[in-house]
């Protein structure tokens, strides 16, 4: 089996090496020559792929796979989301030329507004922000295709090696919205969910990726900051806008068993 990973960044590099140790053969890409021997040394094949209008490198080898993994998040820079889907636009063109018949593109549940209810993916996403509306309109344009068959997962906030939740509000002071429920999932569960995606050839469907507990802002930073050893947050304990994120498609069609499934248990 060969998988191809379009983004070898914080997911997509850490899901290579678990590929690569189950025995995959994986393409792994990059935009930078600098960063072909650090992906070789992890058993991972590199390809220079560029999907910028003016440099673009689309190398027909990694597009010849079993299965491409598109894990390239939009830049948040402002203006650079209309060039996030026309890269991924690049990126269609080139597996309709290719012999790829299955996509996993990651997507993230910020294609949510906060509806103040619980989401899942019957629910109509209403994103009301600039990223949220890049990430729709790109899911949209993958979801239109019919000559392979595409499986989007959101995944929700990340952590994991390198992404302490401890240091997102470590410190700061009358931080909003305290007892607004938390949507997350660790790394390691972001790998097993796209493992099980594949083990099941769960091809054609939308999934949300989210750690099944949602404890408050408030409750879950703080005990993150102490176990970094760092400055308490201080949260105004208010809800205001809020969304859970829950998963029908997720238990249906993989049964898929969260290695964390308790956030307090995970700090302690």
């Amino acid at each position: 089996m060969t998988v191809s990973i379009l983004g070898c960044g914080w997911y997509g590099l850490a899901l290579a090496k678990a590929l690569v140790a189950n025995g995959v053969v994986v393409n792994g890409s990059t935009t930078s020559p600098d960063k072909l021997d650090t992906l070789q040394a992890e058993g991972i094949s590199p390809i220079i792929i560029d999907l910028s209008a003016e440099n673009t490198t689309l190398n027909p080898a990694f597009f010849t796979c079993d299965v491409l993994i598109i894990a390239i998040p939009p830049k948040s820079r402002p203006g650079e989301g209309a060039e996030y889907v026309h890269k991924l636009q690049r990126v269609i063109d080139a597996v309709n030329q290719g012999s790829v018949k299955k996509v996993i593109l990651i997507s993230s549940t910020g294609v949510y507004a906060e509806q103040n209810m619980e989401l899942n993916e019957l629910s109509d996403p209403k994103p009301n922000t600039p990223s949220g509306l890049i990430l729709f309109n790109a899911e949209e344009l993958f979801r239109q295709q019919t000559g392979f068959r595409t499986t989007i997962i959101r995944f929700g906030g990340l952590v994991g090696p390198g992404r302490d939740p401890g240091r997102f509000f470590a410190g700061k002071k009358d931080v909003p919205n305290g007892l607004a429920p938390v949507n997350m999932i660790h790394q390691d569960d972001c790998i097993g969910f796209t493992l099980a995606v594949m083990a099941k050839d769960a091809f054609g469907y939308t999934l949300n990726a989210c750690t099944p507990h949602h404890p408050p802002k408030f409750a879950f930073y703080a005990q993150a900051a102490a176990k970094a050893g760092l400055e308490q947050p201080e949260f105004i304990p208010e809800l205001k806008e809020w969304k859970i994120i829950s998963s029908v498609n997720a238990n249906e069609v993989l049964a898929y068993d969260f290695k964390i499934k308790n956030w307090f248990e995970w700090l302690a």
